[in-house]
């Protein structure tokens, strides 16, 4: 009896602690940050991340952005910015993302942007 009530136990366990992993992912977001303007876009994601670009509504390839301090992500145009935005990037556990529609076209400096992909 005392090994059918152990397996019940480490069973509760294990399944106790894939509901707690489960539980612990969050959508991923973009935060506009400050500075941003009709031809700068100024992204700080709510994980770690690396590699990022944007494409803009209607370009053909995506336009990377240049890293800042505190996770900050920067792109910087001689004209105005088209979005929405959709957005690539290398995440720091591995593997590329892409998330379409990201950005909207009237993103505004301090708004933030929910996605549906799960970290």
């Amino acid at each position: 009896m005392a090994s059918r009530s152990s397996s019940i136990l480490l069973a509760a366990a294990a399944l106790a602690a894939l509901v707690s992993v489960g539980s612990c992912l969050s959508a991923l977001s973009f935060k506009t940050g400050p500075g941003c303007s009709a031809t700068k876009l100024v992204l700080i994601p709510s994980i770690a991340i690396s590699e990022v670009e944007v494409k803009e509504k209607g370009a053909d390839d995506f336009s990377g952005l240049k890293e800042g301090p505190a996770g900050t992500w920067t792109l910087e145009g001689k004209a105005a910015l088209k979005g929405p935005f959709s957005i690539r990037f290398a995440a720091k556990s591995g593997g590329y993302r892409v998330v379409d529609d990201a950005i909207p076209a009237s993103f505004k400096s301090g708004s933030v942007y929910k996605t549906s992909l799960q970290v």
